[in-house]
C-alpha cells in the first residue's frame, strides 16, 4: 500500500472532568480544567497511484480549513479528535486506509487506523449515540 502523509498545528482548549473527581487520578487533578496545547496532526492517506493521486499541498490546506481559529474541544480526548477527523476524510477521499497521528504539544498521543470504508460498518449513528452519552454523563 502506498500513502502520501501531511503534518499541521492547531491550537486547542479541551479538559479531562474524571480527572476532577476520581481518586486515582488526583496527581493530574489540574487536567479537569480547561487547558491549551499545541495539537500536532499528522495524517497518511492511501494512494492509488504515482502522480499526485492526492496533491500534498492541497490535502494539508483542506485538513486545516476544517479547524477555524482556536479549537474548542470540550472534554474530547486525542482519540477522540482523531476519529472525528478519520470521519470527515473518508467522506471526502472513500474507499481509502487513512493512519492519523493526534498529539499534545508533540509529546503525548495517538496513534489510529483507519481501514477503507469497504471494509468499515456504514452506519455511524452509533458514534452520535456515546457521544450524546459521554456529554449527558459530563453535564
Amino acid at each position: 500500500m502506498k500513502t502520501i502523509w501531511v503534518t499541521f498545528r492547531k491550537e486547542g482548549i479541551h479538559k479531562y472532568p474524571a480527572a476532577l473527581d476520581d481518586p486515582k487520578l488526583q496527581d493530574v487533578k489540574f487536567l479537569g480544567y480547561p487547558h491549551r496545547h499545541i495539537f500536532h496532526f499528522k495524517v497518511w492517506i492511501e494512494i492509488f497511484h504515482d502522480d499526485r493521486d492526492i496533491e500534498f499541498i492541497q490535502f494539508k490546506r483542506w485538513l486545516e480549513s476544517l479547524y477555524a481559529g482556536t479549537l474548542e474541544l470540550d472534554y474530547k480526548s486525542c482519540e477522540m479528535i482523531a476519529d472525528e477527523l478519520a470521519e470527515q476524510i473518508q467522506t471526502k477521499y472513500p474507499g481509502r486506509h487513512v493512519k492519523i497521528e493526534v498529539s499534545e504539544d508533540g509529546e503525548n498521543g495517538c496513534e489510529i487506523n483507519y481501514e477503507s470504508q469497504k471494509n468499515q460498518p456504514t452506519d455511524k449513528s452509533f458514534l452520535k449515540k456515546i457521544d450524546e452519552q459521554v456529554r449527558s454523563i459530563i453535564n
